[in-house]
């Protein structure tokens, strides 16, 4: 093999290692799509959640933030969940009808049915309206996630619905999807 043909498969080869871990082969200035990806400036994925978005201090929930929404989004819907619970899943927050124009909720989100956005908020698994914070029994820490649904259309569902309901509506209108995992224990 040339020397010129080493130098170029090289070449091909650093720019492969160093820019697809970054996708700026798929950057959108290129006509590519973004995923949808959802952060929280509160903790990163894979991280403890601190304890004031937990039952042991305020519960109140995190900032969440996100970006890369299909085009053809109409709405959003977010389920926070906990696998880990002994009983099975425990449902944290179910919430929906969110404006597709929408990238972020802030922290603090008022535990009430119908937000002033329009976005509805449903029961969750301690049967309440709204966030419930990470409340584990003692022992190995418990993953929560965060799972955020673009969705081609506004459900409309009235407020207070569970999980399963949210699910079985939203299920052909997912578009997209993303999630955040936290843990917490104690």
């Amino acid at each position: 093999m040339s020397a010129r043909i080493k130098v170029a498969v090289l070449i091909v080869f650093v720019l492969c290692f160093f820019l697809w871990p970054s996708r700026k082969f798929f950057a959108q200035e290129k006509g590519g799509a973004m995923a949808l990806r959802i952060t929280s400036p509160d903790f990163s994925d894979g991280e403890v959640i601190p304890k004031k978005f937990t039952c042991d201090a305020q519960d109140v929930s995190p900032k969440l933030e996100w970006k890369g929404p299909p085009a053809n989004t109409e709405s959003f819907a977010l389920i926070m969940d906990d696998p880990d619970a002994p009983g099975g899943t425990w449902v944290h927050w179910v919430l929906y009808d969110v404006p597709a124009d929408g990238r972020e909720l802030p922290e603090k989100l008022p535990s009430q049915e119908q937000l002033a956005s329009g976005s509805r908020q449903g029961r969750n698994d301690f049967g309440k309206i709204g966030y419930g914070g990470p409340c584990p029994p003692p022992g190995k820490p418990h993953r929560y996630f965060f799972k955020l649904y673009a969705l081609d259309t506004k459900l409309n569902l009235k407020p207070g619905v569970t999980k399963a309901d949210l699910e079985r509506t939203m299920k052909s209108h997912i578009v997209a999807q993303a999630e955040l995992v936290g843990k917490y224990g104690r």
